[in-house]
């Protein structure tokens, strides 16, 4: 695993896509443990756009799991921010 942040992602990068399934399904599940509530969008995106460049659907079933997971946590945080807002 790479030791830098995936904050950024060129856009050529996602054009290209990585050239082997399961490179593709290991940068997903980063995305997926390392997201935060401040980046849960940007890494809804862009493990959508990941998720577009697998070419079969068995690939396709693995990654759904983080995908669900993610979209899950963006519920739960948006929920949460819900909350404190009716309270004040």
């Amino acid at each position: 695993m790479a030791d830098k942040p995936l904050g950024f992602v060129a856009l050529e990068s996602i054009k290209q896509g990585p050239k082997d399934p399961a490179a593709t399904l290991a940068q997903i599940r980063e995305i997926y443990f390392k997201t935060t509530k401040r980046t849960i969008e940007h890494d809804i995106a862009h493990a959508i756009e990941l998720l577009k460049t697998l070419p079969s659907e068995d690939e396709r079933d693995k990654a759904a799991v983080y995908m669900e997971g993610l979209a899950q946590m963006r519920m739960e945080w948006h929920r949460a921010g819900k909350k404190k807002t009716k309270r004040t």
